[in-house]
């Protein structure tokens, strides 16, 4: 049981893709370090703690979050992240200063 567990957690873990090849789509709108407002809207995401990166994308891609406006389009921007992307991105997020 042991083992399939870790082999379970490890293909999670590989199939999740690097954060920051990930971040490459968001840069667009929130700079390539995040630090841009996206579309003038958004708050600066850089420095953001990877928790709250997280629940962010979450939220984004439930359609529960919408802050000033921008769920819509987040929605669509994370519609095909997993949760292992998402948590990827949040560390990478986290990372940027």
């Amino acid at each position: 049981m042991k083992t399939l567990i870790a082999i379970l957690g490890l293909t999670a873990m590989l199939s999740a893709a690097d954060g920051g090849a990930l971040f490459q789509k968001c840069a667009a709108c929130h700079g390539a370090k995040g630090e841009k407002a996206a579309l003038g809207k958004s708050e600066v995401i850089a420095g953001w703690k990877s928790d709250k990166v997280l629940d962010a994308l979450k939220g984004y891609k439930a359609g529960t979050r919408n802050t000033k406006g921008m769920g819509a389009i987040m929605k669509g921007q994370t519609a095909t992240l997993s949760d292992g992307d998402m948590k990827s991105l949040a560390d990478y997020v986290a990372g940027l200063k």
